[in-house]
């Protein structure tokens, strides 16, 4: 695991000690850390801040042209609401920890152009694996269903 999907999964680590969803994510610009988070739906009882969310808010408001040559560290596969907010702001690039037990909107961010990689992170996946099975209801508010 290199050192900015470490990262996104300390948040992730991070997320779940606090009672929430363990789902953490790094946003980086060449090689420097602009914003780290994690999902904090439960602890702040917000709608939308999931971990992406979460990581662009901490980054703060940035120029345009920053958000085109950064990479988006996830430790999920983003799901259509945080694939949206990467398009809109053009996020060329982002990484994924796994799309095992939740496969976002990665063919999207494709079809726009966007670099995915998959990473099939075993330490990921069994994390959220062990979530799942322990909360089943808060995991299924978070992807909505």
């Amino acid at each position: 695991m290199d050192q900015f999907m470490k990262m996104a999964y300390e948040e992730a680590q991070q997320g779940l000690k606090e009672g929430g969803i363990p789902i953490g994510s790094v946003l980086v610009h060449k090689g420097n850390v602009l914003g780290r988070g994690h999902n904090r739906r439960i602890q702040k009882g917000s709608a939308i801040l999931h971990g992406e969310m979460d990581a662009l808010e901490n980054a703060g408001r940035l120029p345009a042209s920053v958000y085109k040559e950064c990479e988006l560290y996830t430790t999920l596969s983003p799901c259509c609401m945080c694939s949206g907010t990467i398009l809109l702001y053009g996020i060329p690039k982002v990484i994924v920890a796994e799309n095992t037990t939740f496969m976002g909107e990665e063919e999207l961010l494709r079809s726009r152009g966007v670099e995915v990689t998959v990473l099939n992170d075993p330490q990921c996946i069994a994390m959220m694996e062990a979530f799942i099975q322990e909360q089943p209801t808060l995991w299924n508010e978070d992807i909505g269903e």
